[in-house]
């Protein structure tokens, strides 16, 4: 008698997604100083100087500048690190996060 060899025809192939990705936004604000911003750009997105100055200043001209795109987490985490840094010394410093497109 003839031995019979099944193999499986389909395979089950895990698709991983990558994670969806998150931008930090700086909000601009009349009250915080534009040292003090450059400073938290500098300290918590790791910016230069020039960096840092560029995203103040297009910040203040236009309202809002996305300063980097992370994974939510580390997005939501730098965006409260930040604001938090601004709000322990009295200034309405807001960054927020949202998804990219």
């Amino acid at each position: 008698m003839a031995e019979i060899i099944t193999t499986p025809t389909t395979k089950d192939e895990m698709k991983v997604e990558r994670p969806r990705l998150h931008k930090v936004i700086l909000v601009n604000d009349d009250y915080t100083p534009r040292e003090f911003v450059v400073i938290v750009l500098k300290a918590i997105f790791r910016m230069s100087e020039d960096q840092a100055m560029r995203v103040m200043i297009t910040a203040h001209r236009r309202g809002a500048c996305v300063i980097a795109v992370y994974t939510k987490d580390v997005a939501e985490a730098k965006a409260t690190h930040a604001t938090d840094a601004g709000r322990s010394k009295g200034y309405p410093l807001l960054f927020t996060t949202e998804p990219e497109e």
